[in-house]
């Protein structure tokens, strides 16, 4: 038999003799204090935001357009000097005292940014990616009574570089161009995406529609991975869902190594795997959507994904707040469910 030349293996290997080095392991409230502490510090420093600036946020409103059940605003803010965020604010109608708390929803890839979020379909190429991923959840979100903040992370619709401008490439992103100008920086694409949305959050606590009150944020794949993000490292989200985004790393982004750059974060798997990142929301609200058939859980699908939750679950226990972590599992690709998400929200974000 011919020797094998690939390196997988080896690094595999690594993975399994040096992975994970901040890995959850506490068995006591105290003890996970200590961990949650250590670990952000170190997770800050791994996705680069102690080299994003702080800019006033100067927001603007540019466009407002009545939509089915509720009104759209287009808005931009100052994310840092220089650096801009368009987004799509989107407010139910009735009463200003009956309007729902204010809820995320960032987008993944294949989606225009935050068009396919908030079901803008009048290209082709769009309507057919708004039923194949369910991606309309924005606007659904809206339409069941939540304020819905719709931004364009870096490299997607509006805030595409060079390389993927253009009308005929909308469903393209950057990611791939922002990690390679990036990472040489000590920045990545992951910290990229979450400072903008911590600055997102300080908007939020601006608006009037949604001043003071608890702030929950979801997502699919790249969506996903903004939301887990961004709830690990601000406390200001008091309640997540995280869709198509939950799988052990080994499976799916070292072996499966053709997928996004957006993932990768150098040296982040000598420190901890997506459900040891998971357990720095506890105790609060995260609910984890899967689909049994999505292709990015892996060769071993879902228990690549039960893994995970495994690893999670005990920071929830720990801290007396196990009803406070909750899956729930369907049949699909990869997609967007949200049969139980709405009923999550308002729960655990009704004051």
């Amino acid at each position: 038999m011919p020797q094998p030349f690939q390196t997988e293996a080896y690094f595999r290997a690594c993975f399994r003799a040096r992975g994970r080095s901040l890995a959850y392991r506490a068995q006591s409230p105290a003890e996970h204090a200590a961990w949650r502490d250590a670990f952000r510090v170190r997770l800050r420093e791994l996705i680069g935001l102690h080299h994003f600036q702080q800019a006033p946020l100067n927001p603007r409103i540019t466009e407002t357009l009545q939509c089915a059940g509720y009104r759209r605003e287009r808005v931009v803010i100052d994310v840092e000097p220089g650096v801009s965020m368009p987004l799509y604010v989107l407010i139910p109608d009735g009463p200003a005292d009956r309007l729902g708390p204010p809820v995320i929803a960032a987008h993944g890839h294949g989606s225009g940014g935050k068009l396919a979020v908030v079901g803008i379909d009048d290209d082709p190429r769009m309507r057919a990616k708004i039923a194949e991923h369910n991606y309309a959840y924005g606007a659904r979100a809206a339409q069941a009574g939540f304020v819905v903040f719709c931004p364009d992370a870096r490299g997607f619709g509006e805030r595409r570089e060079w390389q993927s401008d253009g009308p005929e490439k909308i469903l393209e992103s950057s990611c791939f161009q922002l990690s390679h100008m990036a990472l040489p920086l000590g920045m990545s694409v992951a910290g990229m995406w979450t400072w903008d949305l911590m600055r997102l959050l300080d908007y939020i606590e601006m608006r009037p529609e949604s001043r003071e009150k608890p702030m929950g944020c979801i997502g699919l794949s790249g969506g996903g991975l903004q939301t887990l993000y961004l709830s690990a490292l601000d406390e200001r989200v008091a309640c997540a869902v995280i869709s198509g985004y939950f799988y052990g790393v080994e499976d799916s982004l070292l072996h499966q190594s053709n997928n996004c750059a957006c993932n990768y974060v150098p040296l982040l798997w000598e420190n901890a795997d997506m459900g040891d990142i998971a357990a720095l929301i506890a105790p609060r609200p995260l609910m984890i959507e899967a689909a049994r058939q999505d292709p990015l859980n892996g060769p071993r699908g879902m228990d690549n994904v039960l893994e995970q939750i495994a690893i999670t679950r005990p920071a929830y226990i720990t801290l007396g707040a196990d009803e406070c972590f909750d899956s729930f599992f369907f049949d699909g690709g990869h997609q967007w469910n949200g049969e139980k998400v709405h009923d999550w929200l308002r729960r655990w974000l009704a004051k």
